[in-house]
């Protein structure tokens, strides 16, 4: 382990998500009524009639019924504060990894197979090679992603960007096609199912700003090699997000999954996204991850807004009938990722995600997690 900078924020109040400035849905003022006006636009459909997911209140992805069994999936994230990761050291050709994998990943939670995607590149300047240089990651994303990119929209908009010359925003907006009686809705979840986790490459693209104003917090330059990455800092807050398509295509083809979770924002509140009919019971966790094992130290940030905020180690997560997790685990092995068997669905607690795995012990509340007992 290295040195003195280590330590140092144990003197210094902890960090949080808050304090960081980024809000909860629950804490933001307008968003529940804001969803309501978005939902009212379904009477206006002529067609393609959105899906409803019952007792599932934020689905990652909408699903439209276009007849005869065929169901549109669709979802649109962007890559967050990471971008000012990519910024700071003038590395633009992986953060387009991320968006096709946040969009990506996002569509195989409803059992759809992600089939295109477009973009939305906002620049101060097209001066230089950034766009060429986002363009090969968001290229190399959909390689992995085994999709296509058809279209999309640059905009030179400088008065609406902070930051240098090469300020950027980047945004994705994926498509994908199931069957409609294959659309996961979470309905078939049941107490006595098994949760399947599946390793994170890292830090993702979610946590970005409170890991950021960590590592600020204690002067560590982007620049900086951090002998547990083996690598600079930025370095490993760039490292790309997982696309887990393939390996979520061959569960799918291999079995009934009952389930499939992204473990993006809200961390490991994204299994609450389950229908409030059952519990989740995390037994085991991921080995932390050296990244998150400095963030704790250096922010001084305690269990509940790791778990809350971060993948800890788990990017995604699949929900299986207990007969099938052995074959789970062997597919994710077979596909080159680390995987868990990490818990189980239960009827108790249900509405809530309860973590009792060695010293972390939490519980769900809402939006956050809080200590267990």
């Amino acid at each position: 382990m290295a040195q003195a900078p280590h330590s140092a924020a144990t003197r210094e109040p902890g960090l949080s998500y808050r304090s960081a400035g980024v809000a909860s849905s629950e804490e933001m003022r307008s968003f529940g009524r804001a969803i309501d006006l978005f939902r009212s636009t379904h009477a206006f459909a002529r067609r393609g009639q959105p899906l409803e997911f019952p007792g599932v209140a934020e689905p990652y992805a909408a699903v439209l019924d276009l007849g005869g069994n065929l169901g549109l999936a669709i979802a649109t994230d962007g890559v967050g504060t990471k971008l000012l990761v990519a910024e700071a050291l003038g590395k633009y050709d992986t953060v387009g990894i991320d968006c096709v994998a946040m969009n990506a990943n996002d569509i195989l939670c409803v059992g759809a197979e992600p089939v295109a995607m477009v973009d939305y590149v906002a620049v101060k300047s097209t001066d230089g090679d950034q766009l060429l240089e986002l363009a090969k990651g968001l290229v190399e994303g959909a390689r992995q992603a085994g999709i296509s990119i058809p279209g999309g929209e640059t905009a030179q908009v400088a008065e609406m960007l902070a930051g240098g010359a090469e300020a950027f925003d980047l945004v994705g907006t994926c498509v994908g096609m199931v069957p409609l009686d294959a659309v996961i809705t979470g309905e078939r979840v049941k107490p006595g199912d098994a949760i399947i986790g599946y390793a994170s490459t890292g830090i993702h693209s979610n946590g970005l700003t409170l890991a950021r104003r960590v590592f600020e917090r204690e002067s560590w330059g982007p620049n900086r090699y951090v002998p547990e990455f083996g690598h600079t800092l930025g370095e490993e807050l760039l490292a790309a997000t997982a696309i887990y398509v393939d390996l979520a295509l061959a569960l799918r083809a291999a079995f009934d999954v009952h389930a499939f979770a992204h473990i993006t924002s809200d961390g490991f509140l994204n299994l609450a996204r389950l229908p409030a009919t059952v519990g989740i019971r995390i037994e085991e966790l991921p080995p932390e991850p050296a990244v998150f094992a400095l963030i704790r130290e250096l922010g001084g940030i305690p269990d509940e807004e790791l778990y809350r905020v971060f993948n800890m180690g788990a990017g995604f997560c699949a929900v299986v009938p207990e007969a099938e997790a052995e074959r789970a685990l062997a597919i994710g092995a077979e596909h080159g990722i680390e995987c868990w068997r990490l818990g189980s669905v239960t009827a108790e607690h249900r509405g809530e995600v309860r973590i009792d795995a060695g010293n972390v012990r939490l519980r769900s509340a809402g939006k956050r997690f809080e200590p267990l007992g």
